[in-house]
């Protein structure tokens, strides 16, 4: 995924997420699936529903989440600690109370390059 068709830049370089609206959870999070349990660390915001028809109608309906809701892209991890990407909508996600075992996945150093109080903190963009 191009992060830079995703963010914006501050005044001091960093990227921060366009008008997410009222987002619970800030990139960088430590989060967990209410429902399947995986865990992931939020590198992407969507303010609603931005990804195909076809992807969201895959979903079973009797746990198939509303559109108008923010959407999070995740470093995930499964139960045997496999990576992969995932995109969770925000009424699915809780914090992840394991701030002790932090995620691993191999493009998380691209993003991020510390854990400072439990929360990845974002790579400053050069040029």
């Amino acid at each position: 995924m191009d992060i830079s068709n995703q963010h914006g830049e501050s005044a001091s370089g960093s990227l921060i997420p366009k008008d997410c609206g009222a987002a619970k959870f800030t990139i960088g999070t430590q989060v967990k699936h209410r429902i399947f349990g995986f865990r992931g660390v939020i590198f992407d915001v969507d303010p609603s529903f931005s990804n195909s028809e076809e992807w969201y109608l895959s979903i079973p309906e009797d746990v198939r989440p509303r559109k108008e809701q923010p959407f999070y892209h995740l470093f995930a991890e499964s139960q045997d600690k496999s990576p992969y990407v995932a995109y969770v909508s925000e009424q699915n996600l809780v914090l992840d109370g394991d701030r002790d075992d932090p995620i691993s996945h191999p493009e998380m150093d691209e993003y991020f390059e510390d854990m400072i109080d439990g929360r990845f903190v974002a790579r400053t963009k050069l040029n």
